[in-house]
């Protein structure tokens, strides 16, 4: 198959235009909560457009990085082991909101639970390249192979963040699958896993009262069910053509977290259904380029890596939607380019980066 002269052009315009999106809509939810913390409306736009700058530059770096560097072993495993001693050593630092997920660096803070996504990709890329006609040995391939996403999940759920270790199971399994792993073997991982999830949801009291909230958010409208019931209020307000940009009145301390995890709500109510959709369709066309990448590449290294990252952006913009319009509980999940967070934008966007020199070597 012939090499591609350059990169994938319709993927990096589909992120470019994902990332200035995004800076437009945190400066729309953030402005009026910026404008009375700190006396400008600035701070936070600011800090997404510094990450997005590092990000975009980091994009640019490694898409002319050959991704064949990665497939050894000595980095696999040095990134496995640097993300485990990061997602251990943030349990020394000072809990905010009595979760561990951050090391903070004065202004700046670094979250490593966004680090073990892109680490398993490219773990279980290496692992199961050449274990492609071996899936059926479930103690040899599939446990081995199992394992370091395991630990990153136990690590991620003791900070705690559910959803972030939902999004790295998720990816795990569906890459588990592509290598050729039997259904049954998904069954028998669900039933496993099925406890611990049972604890988390209804054991756990501030999750128990998230999963009621869920069922019947209006049972306590100003409690447990106030986030579900506003960022409803934010995307039925908006209907066809929104209110305008910067005319959301959600995010006027109504709405909570309108620059992070519900700022896909302050889209549907400024920008409306038209502006929902066109999200979703660059999302859609990403997954479609990255998806075609991971098909066309001749190269299983390449296939897994490809079907990996685009995964990972795709079941976390589901999670994120899918708990702005109620279809899942509230949990803290990032809209990938768009919501305020540095880590986890300038990690998609290195991401993207390795994505888009593997883009070079299909037609």
């Amino acid at each position: 198959m012939a090499k591609r002269v350059g990169v994938d052009k319709w993927l990096f315009g589909v992120v470019l235009l994902l990332v200035l999106f995004g800076l437009v809509m945190v400066f729309s939810a953030s402005a009026v909560m910026a404008k009375a913390q700190t006396g400008s409306p600035y701070p936070y736009m600011l800090r997404q457009g510094m990450w997005a700058v590092m990000g975009m530059i980091a994009l640019a770096l490694l898409m002319r990085v050959d991704y064949r560097r990665y497939n050894n072993s000595k980095f696999v495993f040095t990134a496995v082991a640097v993300t485990m001693v990061l997602l251990l050593g943030v349990f020394a630092m000072r809990d905010s909101h009595n979760t561990h997920r951050w090391f903070r660096f004065g202004f700046a803070s670094f979250q490593p639970s966004e680090l073990a996504k892109p680490t398993l990709v490219l773990f279980l890329a290496y692992f199961l390249q050449t274990r492609i006609h071996k899936m059926e040995d479930w103690r040899g391939t599939i446990l081995r192979a199992a394992l370091p996403p395991l630990l990153f999940v136990a690590l991620i759920l003791k900070e705690p963040d559910l959803g972030t270790a939902m999004v790295c199971a998720a990816v795990t399994a569906l890459m588990l699958y592509l290598a050729g792993m039997q259904v049954k073997y998904l069954g028998i991982g669900l039933l496993c896993s099925a406890p611990v999830l049972y604890y988390m949801l209804f054991r756990v009291p501030w999750r128990r009262a998230r999963m009621l909230a869920f069922v019947n958010p209006e049972a306590d409208p100003r409690g447990t069910g106030f986030h579900i019931l506003q960022s409803l209020i934010a995307v039925g307000t908006g209907g066809l053509h929104g209110l305008g940009l910067m005319e959301g009145r959600q995010k006027l301390f109504y709405l909570p977290e309108p620059h992070t995890d519900f700022i896909f709500a302050n889209v549907c109510e400024e920008l409306g259904l038209i502006g929902a959709v066109l999200i979703i369709v660059l999302f859609i066309a990403l997954g479609y380029r990255g998806l075609r990448a991971a098909y066309l590449s001749t190269d299983p290294f390449a296939r897994f890596l490809a079907f990996g990252i685009t995964s990972t952006v795709l079941i976390q913009a589901f999670f994120n939607m899918s708990v702005v319009i109620a279809l899942l509980p509230t949990k803290g999940i990032t809209l990938p380019f768009i919501s305020f967070g540095g880590t986890s934008l300038f990690v998609m966007l290195a991401s993207m980066g390795v994505l888009l020199n593997v883009t070079r070597e299909i037609d």
